[in-house]
């Protein structure tokens, strides 16, 4: 989607202009914030395409941020970035609901490619709910997960889900009673690039757990399968 509104979201001056230069270039608008509280507030104020975070930030760091962005906005895609290049920061990163990480430095040509990879995402997603394209729901209990509108409701009413969350009980829901393991999930659903990071699913699985189960401590929709990982339990129609 070129002249896509993008929120980049930097204090470091020389680094902000560097990112802002390359995907101006790119064809993407871009407005830069460089305080954590700030962007929050940009967050609110209007609809954006894609938000580039940086994780050291003054005022709210970039933790803070993308909990705001993912409790009020969960279906806007966001690319974390950071100096900060240990595994553990990368994993909470993508725990918190990040759909990409880059660690400084990083090619320039590759966050581009990156945030088009998003973008394009999005907008196929978009342009199947425009054209009409109708994809069946799937329904399980109470619940209807509306593929084409990516909705899930429960007896009508709709629950938010970002879209990592959405695609994980999508890919699940399609597969009814077989199990999958960390890594096979990771694949599927995350796609390349995300190797080494399984217990990103674990913190994805237990908030899907907290929307859909009766108790969360005892699932039995999404159940473990010891040695193994994951799978649905139940009747998916």
């Amino acid at each position: 989607m070129m002249n896509s509104q993008l929120l980049l979201v930097e204090d470091d001056d020389a680094i902000a202009g560097a990112l802002r230069l390359h995907l101006e270039e790119a064809g993407y608008r871009v407005h830069r914030e460089g305080d954590g509280l700030c962007a929050i507030a940009a967050i609110d104020r209007q609809p954006w395409a894609l938000v580039l975070l940086d994780l050291m930030l003054p005022g709210a760091d970039g933790w803070e941020v993308c909990r705001h962005l993912r409790a009020s906005h969960p279906d806007v895609p966001v690319i974390m970035l950071s100096a900060r290049a240990a595994e553990a920061h990368r994993v909470l990163g993508l725990e918190l609901g990040a759909d990409d990480y880059l660690a400084k430095p990083f090619s320039m040509l590759e966050l581009v490619a990156r945030v088009r990879a998003l973008l394009r995402r999005v907008e196929q997603l978009r342009m199947t709910v425009a054209t009409g394209t109708q994809v069946p729901a799937l329904r399980f209990g109470p619940y209807t997960l509306d593929v084409t509108r990516r909705e899930l409701c429960c007896d009508g009413a709709p629950l938010a889900l970002p879209l990592r969350e959405f695609d994980l009980l999508h890919f699940l829901l399609r597969h009814p009673g077989r199990a999958f393991s960390r890594g096979e999930l990771l694949t599927r659903v995350w796609g390349a690039g995300f190797e080494g990071y399984e217990h990103t699913v674990n913190s994805h699985i237990n908030r899907l757990r907290g929307r859909i189960e009766v108790d969360p401590r005892e699932p039995r929709r999404i159940v473990t399968v010891w040695g193994v990982g994951y799978r649905f339990e139940g009747t998916v129609s």
